[in-house]
């Protein structure tokens, strides 16, 4: 008898390798956007004329609008069972809507008379449209987890997919935009002033036609990857749930894992979103550094050993030792190095950073930087087939299979928490006197920068990395635990099928 014949024995089903492959590139297309919209902060104040500080708390309201769109999502998933399955038609609907959103805001939005109303007013309603289709195609890369593979040692393989992928798209979209587009779209006006890129619309008219295609093709290749387990058979119990807000209470208050781990992710989300804002990235880079095109560079750098130590944490650790272990350990070494760097900007000098006469802090500054990326990026990416585990535990304590709640309650909260992010830069800015406008590569170094940077960068993730190791100490989800629950699962499963 084969591997996986066993396996369905014992209640366990398995993907296979390309399917896994294929279906991790859900989360690349939407994760595409959320790399578009970076820069949106910038075309919203350069060309469409609104303020810093609005554009920071549209940005946290937009994220609260994301995380109430989640529950109803959430519901209409778990209820729904299709010619064409569960998540597939989400997957193409979500993704659809954020092509049609964001091409009207990256190309029109600027040509609306100049009435600051009216263009608030069209900003808010396309960035809500927006969110809507994000919410979807987002929400079916959680929720679809459970149905892809069950396999507690095969879980954590959509991990190294989704970090290779997440890694790959990030180098070549800020590689892009640094050393590519940026050079390429600044301009010299017929007063002999120089133009940034980001005041430019041909530049963000780029990023759109380039990340739009690219995402369009990833959600095809991810829709063929679920395609075979679309299916009735592998949704937990084998059928579908009704699901009301009732059930939603019930989650959050009886189920431990979810709990600890939407503490321990979600608290993570709002530090990292800060620390990779665009105008965080160009106060370190183009300002503090002297060079902002050194961001394309290093990213590049960090690609390779980025994946080495997500594909050895992720395979070495999550698979063997379990994916709490794996977000353990990617916590203590993302603070470990962390530190480091911010000691060496502190007490070195960031201005001798450069790739062409290689000093001794390009070297220090670099390897702390690929290391505290990797680190954190394990402890980042391992949550997404952890979100399975607790919906395979819902399962086993309730015996309820909602694979759409679950995803969409840790959705909630997580968009709920970071979406403070853009308020947290936008107000660090204007506290240095950023308040009509943003920060660009062309702006004079200040101490108020310096300190504004190192806290967003070094100081705030540490608050994030410090809830991540209370919450573990409380999160019960093992791997040992994990193969127990499939198996009680299998036996639920067997009795209900009989029932029937």
């Amino acid at each position: 008898m084969n591997k996986n014949n066993t396996m369905q024995q014992n209640g366990i089903h398995r993907a296979h390798g390309w399917e896994m492959a294929l279906f991790a590139l859900n989360s690349a297309a939407t994760n595409l956007y959320g790399l578009m919209l970076v820069y949106i902060s910038y075309y919203t104040t350069g060309l469409v004329g609104l303020s810093v500080v609005i554009i920071g708390m549209l940005g946290t309201a937009m994220r609260f609008w994301d995380a109430v769109t989640d529950p109803f999502l959430g519901m209409i998933l778990d209820k729904t069972n299709g010619k064409f399955g569960k998540n597939r038609p989400i997957m193409v609907i979500g993704n659809l809507i954020m092509a049609s959103a964001t091409f009207v805001m990256y190309h029109f939005l600027h040509l609306l008379p100049e009435n600051y109303t009216l263009r608030l007013i069209s900003y808010i309603i396309l960035y809500a449209i927006y969110i809507i289709g994000y919410t979807c195609q987002m929400t079916v890369t959680k929720s679809a987890q459970s149905c892809l593979t069950n396999d507690p040692s095969q879980r954590p393989t959509f991990a190294i997919y989704d970090s290779i992928y997440g890694t790959v798209i990030m180098t070549v979209v800020y590689w892009m935009v640094a050393n590519v587009w940026t050079p390429k779209y600044t301009y010299v006006d017929a007063a002999g002033e120089t133009v940034s890129a980001f005041s430019n619309p041909a530049m963000f008219h780029q990023i759109w036609w380039t990340i739009a295609l690219t995402s369009a093709v990833f959600t095809v290749l991810a829709v063929i990857g679920i395609w075979r387990k679309d299916r009735k058979e592998y949704w937990g119990l084998g059928t579908t749930q009704k699901v009301g807000f009732r059930d939603y209470v019930d989650v959050i208050k009886h189920n431990r894992p979810m709990q600890m781990l939407m503490l321990a992710a979600c608290s993570d989300k709002l530090c990292s979103r800060t620390q990779g804002n665009a105008v965080v990235t160009i106060m370190l880079f183009g300002i503090i550094c002297g060079n902002y095109g050194l961001s394309g560079e290093l990213q590049g750098f960090l690609t390779i050993p980025l994946i080495i130590i997500l594909i050895g944490g992720i395979s070495g650790i999550a698979s063997r030792l379990g994916q709490m272990k794996a977000m353990l350990y990617g916590t203590w070494g993302a603070m470990l190095f962390t530190g480091l760097n911010f000691l060496l900007c502190v007490f070195g000098d960031p201005k001798t950073f450069s790739f062409q006469h290689v000093s001794f802090f390009t070297v220090a500054f670099c390897v702390c930087w690929i290391l505290s990326k990797g680190f954190a990026q394990l402890a980042s990416y391992i949550v997404t087939p952890m979100i399975a585990d607790c919906t395979d535990y819902e399962v086993y304590r309730s015996g309820r299979y909602v694979p759409g709640l679950m995803g969409t309650i840790f959705g909630f909260v997580d968009k709920s928490i970071s979406a403070f992010s853009d308020t947290i830069v936008s107000v660090s800015i204007a506290l240095i006197g950023f308040t009509s406008m943003q920060p660009t590569p062309e702006t004079p170094y200040t101490s108020g920068i310096f300190w504004v940077t190192m806290f967003l960068v070094f100081g705030l993730p540490y608050i994030g990395w410090i809830l991540n190791l209370i919450a573990l100490k409380f999160y019960p989800l093992s791997k040992e635990k994990m193969e127990e629950i499939q198996q009680t699962v299998a036996e639920i499963k067997a009795k209900a099928a009989e029932e029937a």
